[in-house]
């Protein structure tokens, strides 16, 4: 047994003390978990380290012998706790409430018996059995592969957990308990981290509806659930052997003869064995809850498939139940018939019989599914009993029935009906008169919910019942073809004469000579007598009572998928308006208001009466359900994800592949218009649910295949060089975060959508210690605010010490393979006069840095300004499409603190405000959607301000590329040859519904006298690039010398930014300006005044000609790296775009991206 340890010293006595409310009285036992608990309650206790070591001799093993049966109350804080032998004593996580998935009561002693009730050996222990905080010793008892949660683990005292099949589990799972293991951070991070956040591991969310019925499951008791002979084997059978098996096989026999009729039985069998195989590997490829065929192939090729073949399958069966019982009340209605007992007349007599059929169908649904499961399990007696009698008959001949056409078994008659005999038929008509009675082999899988091994069972039950249902349809068709002729009268006198011997039929040499057949009037044989069966089988009655057997079962399986099927539909939520039909009643999860809406579906269609031309359509809706149960197999094959291993081996994708075409094929052959119509519905239930894009993530083939190619795709594009022809403006955005700079997003994507990658980056400065998973988290919300929003571009965000160090991690590591950036898009830092100039000196290093990686550059500058990150609520201002739930009234809240334009996160102010603002605070919606940030929560406390007249017209800025242009005119400055970039932005801009109203105007710089010259020469170099432009202005005084005034502002604006290095001496002012790089010498202004006269000029002229375009386009203007400081090189950005409308200044790496050859 384990020594006690000594008093632990004060530090430790107060830190037990500290986190000692956490633990619950042990006496008092907590209720057990709800079923999607997923966490032990664990505190941190600080426990001596000089813990005494274990010295029993199983101090080894995983286990640790208790020192008492009865457990002890809780100490109070001030008592010292003595830890358990380990080498991992100090600061250890200990359960204190370990979560009894049985929900028992009382304290247990830890020697009890485990609970009833638990699944997967799991061990029951009270908090006591875990934890005592008195004296005594520590009190576990468990088996490492069970719940081992934060326990010992080969004998040690680590919290890294054991493989277990519950971490596997979804949550809410109906099996068992779902429990979460130790998270890398908890094992990982250092301990005065917050150690438990939930989360899930990617895909492993259930939708509310999953969850919901998750715990219905879980908290039913007594579920009646079925194994493969009962829940599928005995449905599939008595649902494919349908009345066709005795009042159709001898007639398709009569006109195809025995041969074809083989035929046409394994064709009908090819098709079904495949689809049955698919099935069985689609349902062994991980748990199968209720829902049938739906579920297979929703959960395989995604709710676009699965919602629209689940809508027509449940309906298709709900039409089946109208067909069955048609069958049925048109066979009684003959009986009455023969006894001269019809009631009105036979439709009427077909309404009123069929009417109670169902009704008393419904009563036997209704009263569960184990008083079903008996009624299935007579009928199929009733119907095994009734092929017996017919075989048994075949071996009986006798005199009586000789005249209707039966000899019993003949090599004549045989070899007679070998070879067909069509009569107003075709083979394929025959073959669509068979088909649907192969159908019903997703019987079994439509109830896949109430199976107890849906695995095992429907792969075992379903291929079974299509071999035993086949060999009896071939037996049958071998029977019938052998022992009865093709034609009788029924007339005991139609004997040969004895002058007459001119007789070749196999009814010869028995005697009889059936002249009937010459004008088709006889009444019995297998052409013309629907009811041969019963005259060959030993007892005539006994084959009518397995004709109501073989439609009544069938209808009683179809009444029962019906309405599973559709209640898997509605609680996928995948069609919102039938969500009231998701609702289960009782133990079973029955869906009462399914089946009273399948019994109206029914009754409807039994009031017709006539159903020849609703067969077709049933047949071509289940038809229509195999190939899609078919092309999942070869989807998800063809996908290659890892998660599709199928514990069924015995399938092929090409196989799957070739049954789906196979399906395909047999609908348009059994009914062309029918096959039609049915493809419509499909593909318009299909485009209605892609359109409605429900939030639902399945881990479907469809997003593997998705994946695999665009794996391969650009894995194909990275062995291709780039040309001329296919360059595409690749954009790395610095935004921040998304939404923080509305304007620069969105004229960005304008000319991006469909057209090239644009690459929102964020870099994330000024952190002591980076929280990587807070980094991870906002990857995926803000990827999906930009999904939300339409805007086809990914977010990227860095962590990085200051924002050059960041723009060079993403200007050297975005994007994958040839779907990288190759042009940087800043906006223009507004503030840079404001703070410290180093941010300046950053900013135009990050220019430098794009020219040196060889980027393209753009700058995007706005009057008002681009950053709207310190208007909280801004969204809900900006008509934001996602908004947060619940909230009605907006506030705006102002940081005063606003950022610049240029960095894109500084810890200052904008980060910050984020990661302060009550949404980021906020968990994500139920809908799985992060609200949008930054929003504001209604908050009595949060201080509000109107918004100011400045923050009103940035709002509005903000705006302005997200409205329709109008007519106007884009201005493009072309004033250096930069390869083409500062002419085809524009072009692809105006391509651009938004944009389209607005006109091109080129303005290039020229000689006075040579204006003419130069406009003709852009003029026809733009028509050989085939841009379109409305204006071409040729700018002769470029070169005037700028206004005096604007010299003298220029001059204002930079002078505290100058050096002044001949008012000091020069090892002074090189100190200086190695401290401060940004000063700028009296030098560099000597040596480039003409440029910044251009500059000052440039402004003067876009004033002039410029001031009403919607958007002016102009070269970058360049500045030597190491010769102009980045002080002059803003003042000339700032002079050049002050006071206009929105400017992009632009500058291409100085490589072609437009060409005028084909």
């Amino acid at each position: 047994m384990s020594a006690t340890s000594p008093a632990p010293s004060a530090p430790a006595e107060s830190a037990a003390a500290e986190y000692d409310f956490l633990a619950p009285d042990a006496g008092l036992r907590p209720p057990g978990p709800t079923p999607s608990q997923s966490r032990f309650q664990v505190d941190l206790v600080a426990e001596a380290a000089g813990a005494a070591e274990d010295k029993s001799p199983s101090s080894d093993a995983s286990t640790t012998a208790p020192s008492s049966d009865k457990a002890t109350p809780a100490a109070p804080p001030d008592v010292p706790d003595p830890g358990a032998g380990g080498e991992e004593a100090k600061g250890r996580f200990r359960v204190v409430n370990f979560a009894d998935p049985s929900g028992a009561g009382s304290a247990a002693s830890p020697d009890s018996a485990p609970a009833e009730g638990l699944q997967n050996g799991d061990t029951v222990m009270s908090e006591t059995s875990l934890h005592s905080s008195t004296g005594g010793q520590h009190h576990y008892h468990y088996d490492t592969h069970t719940n081992t949660y934060y326990l010992r683990t080969f004998g040690h005292n680590t919290i890294d957990a054991v493989p277990n099949i519950d971490f596997y589990r979804q949550t809410a799972a109906p099996l068992g308990e779902k429990l979460i293991r130790p998270t890398l951070s908890e094992l990982h991070d250092e301990l005065d981290k917050e150690p438990f956040e939930d989360g899930f591991a990617n895909g492993d969310e259930l939708t509310p509806a999953e969850e919901a019925a998750a715990k219905e499951a879980a908290d039913s008791k007594g579920v009646v659930k079925f194994g493969w002979i009962k829940g599928v084997l005995v449905r599939c059978m008595l649902n494919i052997w349908g009345v066709m098996l005795f009042i159709r096989m001898s007639w398709i026999v009569g006109q195809a003869g025995i041969a074809l009729s083989c035929l046409i039985v394994a064709m009908a069998t090819v098709v079904t064995t495949i689809t049955g195989l698919s099935t069985s590997a689609i349902a062994t490829n991980g748990f199968v809850r209720g829902g049938g065929a739906y579920y297979l192939i929703s959960r395989s090729l995604g709710p676009e498939f699965g919602g629209s073949i689940g809508l027509i399958f449940a309906f298709a069966n709900a039409v089946a139940v109208a067909m069955y019982v048609v069958g049925f009340a048109e066979t009684v209605v003959e009986l009455l018939a023969g006894v001269d007992a019809i009631m009105t007349d036979q439709i009427n007599d077909i309404r009123i019989i069929g009417t109670i059929t169902v009704i008393l169908l419904l009563g036997i649904s209704v009263a569960g599914m184990e008083w079903e499961a008996k009624a299935q399990i007579f009928l199929l007696i009733v119907l095994i009993t009734a092929i017996i009698n017919y075989f048994i008959g075949t071996f009986i001949p006798m005199k009586s029935k000789e005249p209707m056409g039966y000899f019993g078994y003949d090599a004549d008659i045989m070899w007679e009906n070998m070879g067909p005999d069509f009569r107003q038929e075709t083979f394929f008509s025959v073959f669509a008169i068979f088909f649907p009675a192969a159908t019903g082999i997703l019987a079994g899988a439509n109830i896949s919910g109430d199976l107890a091994d849906p695995q095992l069972a429907i792969p075992r039950g379903t291929l079974l019942a299509i071999v035993i249902t086949g060999i009896v349809y071939l037996g049958v068709a071998v029977s019938t073809g052998s022992c009865i002729v093709r034609d009788a009268s029924g007339n005991a006198n139609d004997t040969l004469s004895s002058h007459f011997t001119n007789c070749t039929d196999a009814a010869c040499k028995f005697g009889y000579d059936f002249s009937c057949k010459i004008d088709e009037s006889c009444a019995y044989g297998l052409h013309k007598d629907f009811q041969v069966m019963s005259v060959v089988s030993g007892f005539g009655p006994i084959i009518t009572a397995g004709i109501f057997s073989a439609t009544l079962s069938s209808a009683l399986a179809s009444l029962v998928s019906a309405p599973k099927v559709f209640q898997a539909l509605c609680k996928d939520n995948i069609y919102p308006g039938l969500s009231m039909f998701a609702k289960g009643y009782g133990k079973n999860n029955e869906p009462l208001r399914g089946y009273i809406l399948t019994f109206g579906i029914a009754l409807a269609f039994i009031l017709i009466a006539q159903l020849n031309i609703i067969a077709p359509i049933i047949s071509n809706f289940f038809l229509a359900s195999y190939a899609l149960i078919n092309f999942s197999v070869f989807h998800a094959s063809l996908a290659n994800s890892p998660g599709w291993r199928p514990s069924f081996k015995y399938y092929n994708m090409w196989v799957s592949l070739a049954g789906a075409i196979l399906c395909c094929v047999v609908m348009f052959v059994i009914n062309w218009w029918a096959a039609l119509l049915t493809n419509v519905i499909v593909l318009g239930l299909f485009i209605y649910v892609s359109y409605k894009k429900p939030d639902v993530n399945w881990g479907s083939s469809t997003q593997a295949l998705t994946y695999h190619q665009a794996l391969t795709h650009t894995l194909h594009l990275s062995g291709v060089e780039d040309h001329i022809k296919n360059f595409r403006p690749q954009c790395l955005v610095m935004t921040g975060y998304p939404n923080s700079r509305p304007a620069l997003l969105d004229l960005v994507h304008s000319f991006t959508k469909n057209v090239g990658l644009m690459i929102c980056g964020h870099i994330r400065t000024g952190y002591r210690r980076p929280n990587f998973k807070e980094l991870a988290t906002d990857q995926a919300r803000y990827q999906r605010w930009l999904l939300k929003n339409e805007t086809k571009g990914f977010y990227t965000p860095v962590f990085a010490e200051d924002m050059r160090q960041g723009a060079q991690y993403l200007l050297q590591a975005a994007g994958l393979g040839r779907l990288k950036p190759n042009t940087l898009v800043l906006g223009f830092k507004n503030d840079w006069r404001d703070g410290d100039m180093m941010n300046v000196e950053t900013y135009i290093s990050m220019i430098h840095d794009a020219f040196d990686f060889q980027f393209g550059a753009v700058v995007l500058r706005l009057k008002e300004g681009l950053d709207v990150s310190h208007i909280q609520g801004q969204d809900e201002l900006l008509s934001s499409q996602e908004k947060s739930s619940g909230m009605k009234d907006v506030i705006v809240s102002i940081d005063t603190s606003k950022d610049s334009d240029a960095d894109s996160s500084k810890p200052s102010s904008k980060a910050t405000s984020l990661q302060n603002s009550p949404a980021i605070q906020k968990d994500d919606d139920d809908d799985g959607k992060a609200p949008t940030q930054p929003l504001l929560k209604k908050d009595k406390k949060s201080p509000t301000v109107p918004l100011n007249v400045s923050d009103q017209r940035l709002l509005e800025a903000s705006q302005q590329f997200q409205k329709k242009q109008g007519k106007g005119t884009v201005d493009v400055w072309w004033l250096f040859d930069d390869g083409g970039l500062t002419l085809l932005i524009p072009y692809l801009l105006t391509n651009k519904k938004r944009w389209k109203d607005c006109k091109i105007r080129v303005f290039i710089g020229g000689k006075i006298n040579r204006i003419d010259h130069d406009r003709r020469a852009m003029a026809t170099l733009l028509s050989k690039f085939r841009i379109d432009f409305s204006d071409i202005t040729v700018l002769g005084d470029i070169n005037t010398k700028p206004k005096k005034e604007h010299v003298s502002a220029f001059e204002e604006m930079i002078e505290p930014y100058r050096l002044k290095e001949d008012d000091m001496e020069q090892e002074a002012a090189e100190r200086l300006k190695n401290s401060e790089p940004w000063r700028i010498t009296d030098n560099e202004l000597e040596l480039y005044r003409a440029k910044t006269n251009r500059q000052i000029r440039l402004n003067e002229l876009l004033k002039e000609h410029s001031s009403t375009a919607n958007l002016i386009v102009m070269s970058l203007p360049l500045a030597r790296k190491g010769a102009v400081s980045s002080t002059l090189y803003m003042a000339w950005l700032e002079t050049l775009s002050k006071e206009l409308p929105p400017i992009i200044l632009v500058r291409g790496n100085h490589q072609s991206v437009l060409t005028f050859y084909s």
